[in-house]
């Protein structure tokens, strides 16, 4: 007797992006009145912790690279959103990474610009949907089709974060933490987030703001 297949449906990247207008329209059906002015934002989260990450190395050919490496579990959380309008950023340093920390966070995005009304772009992590979740006046959130990270380009700045700490040993979270923060201060610049997180499909849907 056969085995009935069992699959999990793919979510088609092309076919969902095209709904990105609609949705940029119903988030701010009623908010146009109300707001002078509007930014997009891509949110994620991402852990950092001091169990060393191996990368590659350069080293003579024929001679295997030798890593420091530490083996130890402790972890901290940066919290980051990103503006490929504007340009602006948003990136905090967490304990813990919950529906608690997550609020803190929009209240401190919220607070750049009162007048100006954010959608923010971020994935279907279950604290993003808490119930208790209070969301600021002028932050709508978007969420992304499920199993979609590529989608969201803050996860490429992640990536150029994790670079800079591959085949490193830091000792504790506050070595950690000031080399994140030196390497923040220096290469996440507005020009290099409007580079990086600039996906045509997002900022062609921004634009029907102003022409609805």
């Amino acid at each position: 007797m056969p085995v009935k297949a069992t699959y999990k449906k793919i979510w088609q990247p092309q076919s969902s992006l095209k709904k990105t207008k609609d949705l940029f329209e119903e988030v701010l059906q009623t908010k146009k009145a109300l707001y002078s002015s509007f930014d997009l934002y891509f949110e994620d989260e991402s852990r950092f912790g001091l169990f060393t990450r191996n990368g590659r190395a350069l080293t003579a050919r024929g001679v295997k690279p030798i890593c420091p490496y530490l083996h130890k579990f402790e972890n901290l959380y940066l919290f980051g959103a990103f503006s490929p309008v504007s340009g602006n950023s948003l990136l905090l340093e967490m304990p813990y990474c919950n529906s608690d920390t997550f609020e803190v966070f929009l209240n401190h995005l919220s607070a750049l610009n009162k007048e100006t009304f954010n959608i923010v772009v971020l994935d279907n992590g279950a604290f993003h949907k808490a119930k208790r979740l209070v969301i600021p006046d002028n932050i709508g959130l978007l969420f992304l089709p499920a199993y979609s990270p590529e989608l969201n380009p803050a996860e490429q700045i992640w990536r150029i974060l994790k670079k800079t700490i591959c085949n490193k040993v830091f000792k504790t979270l506050d070595e950690l933490s000031a080399h994140l923060s030196s390497v923040i201060k220096n290469i996440i610049t507005p020009d290099s987030i409007k580079s990086i997180t600039g996906y045509d499909s997002y900022l062609s849907a921004y634009q029907t703001i102003y022409d609805l």
